[in-house]
């Protein structure tokens, strides 16, 4: 039975979400805690173990759901669940992508996607914000760090178009500075 339902959450999940990993980040929460197979807090660790491992963050957090669910049928039956609509959808868009590709039609369906995806990526990063006490309501030396963290990585990415490795690295070096 949790075979299945691993299956089925995990396939439907493929078919409807969209911008990748972190947006179907908020999606695998809410099956994963309503269905029982792990805590919020749980999750949580699991998602950033996910993101930190190599490959496709939906599929290495479906994995590790479904191994904490029911072992290793549990994440290879969730691995194929959440792969096999991708598949599926690749064999189909590349036979037709050359005959949609200029539609009008297609190109509003997907210009009216990148907001979704934007605030789905921004919800999962809040609510994991939250849920590791990383947002707090108390103006500190901390919080204003963070956001000064943000908004300089921010500007560096967009305006000085740093390569996102650099950022990354002297990111970790202020953190070190700063919270050691």
């Amino acid at each position: 039975m949790i075979l299945w339902e691993l299956f089925h959450t995990f396939l439907i999940m493929g078919f409807v979400s969209f911008g990748g990993g972190y947006a179907m980040i908020p999606i695998i929460e809410t099956a994963a805690t309503d269905y029982g197979w792990m805590t919020a807090e749980r999750l949580t660790n699991m998602i950033a173990i996910a993101g930190m491992s190599p490959g496709p963050v939906a599929v290495n957090s479906a994995i590790l759901v479904g191994y904490s669910a029911a072992g290793i049928n549990g994440a290879l039956i969730s691995a194929m669940a959440i792969l096999l609509p991708s598949l599926i959808l690749v064999i189909l868009v590349a036979a037709l992508f050359s005959k949609l590709h200029h539609n009008p039609v297609v190109e509003k369906i997907f210009y009216g996607l990148k907001p979704l995806v934007t605030s789905l990526i921004i919800f999962a990063a809040l609510k994991f914000a939250l849920a590791n006490n990383l947002i707090t309501i108390n103006i500190s030396f901390r919080s204003i760090s963070l956001v000064v963290i943000f908004g300089l990585s921010l500007f560096a990415l967009l305006k000085l178009r740093w390569n996102p490795v650099y950022v990354i690295i002297l990111s970790g070096l202020v953190g070190i500075a700063l919270y050691s």
